[in-house]
């Protein structure tokens, strides 16, 4: 009996097992890189992390909901790499004066090392509408968070609201991100940080965002490096048109343009491609125009490729409202961004967990499991395998006729 006891592998707790997937050496040394070492007595960087990324799945509302939940798992919790629960004090200090720097450099570098485990983690093709483009299609879009308004000092976005903006750079084949910029929404528009989202795109790749990141200089700097961009054209542009083609289906006009304004044709004096098609939105058609730097492509393909941008808003969905991005634990600057760089963290961790298990349900669902067993001991591959009366794994639903209970309907099929 006991050696057969001994025999089993040693099962962790679920947010032990997601924690694992963070490598604890890089922790040790971006605290000792940033400082945040030296602001640790008992409560160390490493503690730190791991209190905020349960605070993100236990949905916790408030410092004292955070320690007085972890004051009484102190066993479990010191069985995750030594981690110690935190007093209400402590982790307020820890938020308000640890450099975030610590947790965006870890998130990159967990990304990476993910990777590396896994080179087929963030390889996928879920593009609904753009998955006739072999080169990679990159989304640009950013989203709000409001803020309390503790936060006006520092976030001040109008005259009486505070929020934080975060732009982002997603991969529409993997919906992973690949550049993000956590910003106070007062700090210049989106199209300021446009330049600082598009630095890494090579040539020959696609750029999808929304009209509030057109500046024409920039499109026109995207066009020389060879990258294929995609938007939405600003109210009021004026233009003269050299070509009308013929279109088809919803695709109401398909043009070659050029900018007619002095200021937009300086910076941006060579041909466009414009298109006006109709788009269903909220059950209704209505017109929308394209902009775009390819001039081969079919028009329905550039209608097509803006439809990939909203996948960029059920990536904001899921960390928003299924990761719960709204109650923060701090007010100041440095804790609002620990709490919105570990929220991305953790959401890479979840997209790996479900990838690696090959998880066919949805996001919501997984997090709605991993929260419900956030201390159980149970192995990844059964919880996954046998959650809910619905198996995730079978993609279609079986009919079984006689599981209907309609009257008659038994002695018809059996006559």
């Amino acid at each position: 009996m006991n050696t057969n006891a001994s025999s089993k592998p040693k099962l962790f707790s679920t947010l032990g097992q997601i924690c694992k997937l963070i490598p604890t050496h890089r922790v040790a040394r971006l605290a000792r890189e940033t400082g945040s070492v030296l602001k640790a007595r008992t409560f160390t960087p490493w503690s730190h992390l791991v209190t905020l990324v349960y605070a993100q799945l236990a949905h916790s509302l408030s410092l004292n909901d955070v320690c007085d939940a972890l004051s009484f798992v102190t066993g479990k919790l010191q069985a995750i790499r030594g981690a110690r629960a935190p007093s209400r004090n402590a982790f307020s200090h820890a938020n308000r004066t640890r450099d975030p720097a610590l947790a965006e450099r870890l998130f990159w570098e967990t990304l990476d090392h993910l990777h590396t485990l896994a080179p087929g983690f963030g390889r996928g093709h879920r593009r609904r509408y753009g998955h006739r483009f072999k080169k990679l299609v990159y989304l640009v879009d950013s989203t709000t968070i409001g803020l309390v308004a503790n936060c006006i000092d520092w976030a001040r976005h109008r005259r009486r609201k505070a929020a934080v903006k975060c732009h982002v750079r997603l991969d529409s084949g993997s919906l992973l991100p690949r550049f993000v910029v956590v910003k106070s929404a007062g700090e210049g528009d989106d199209g300021s940080h446009t330049p600082e989202l598009c630095a890494g795109v090579k040539a020959g790749e696609i750029v999808v965002f929304d009209k509030a990141y057109v500046v024409y200089a920039h499109l026109f700097a995207l066009h020389q490096r060879e990258i294929v961009w995609v938007t939405r054209a600003k109210q009021g542009m004026r233009c003269r048109v050299l070509e009308s083609r013929p279109v088809s289906g919803k695709i109401v006009s398909d043009e070659i343009v050029e900018m007619t304004l002095w200021k937009t044709h300086r910076f941006y004096p060579e041909p466009l491609r414009r298109v006006v098609a109709l788009v269903e939105v909220d059950g209704r058609e209505r017109e929308m125009v394209f902009l775009t730097n390819h001039l081969e492509w079919a028009a329905s393909s550039v209608a097509d490729l803006y439809r990939c941008r909203w996948q960029v808003e059920v990536f904001f969905k899921q960390i928003k409202q299924t990761l719960q991005l709204a109650d923060f634990l701090g007010y100041n600057e440095n804790a609002v961004k620990w709490q919105v760089w570990t929220a991305l963290l953790l959401y890479v961790l979840l997209r790996f967990i479900a990838w690696v298990h090959r998880w066919a349900g949805s996001f919501s669902r997984l997090f709605t499991l991993l929260r419900a067993t956030l201390w159980a001991a149970r192995d990844f591959a059964e919880l996954l395998e046998r959650y809910g009366t619905a198996d995730a794994k079978k993609r279609r639903m079986r009919a079984h006729p006689e599981s209907a209970f309609l009257p008659g309907l038994f002695s018809f099929m059996t006559s």
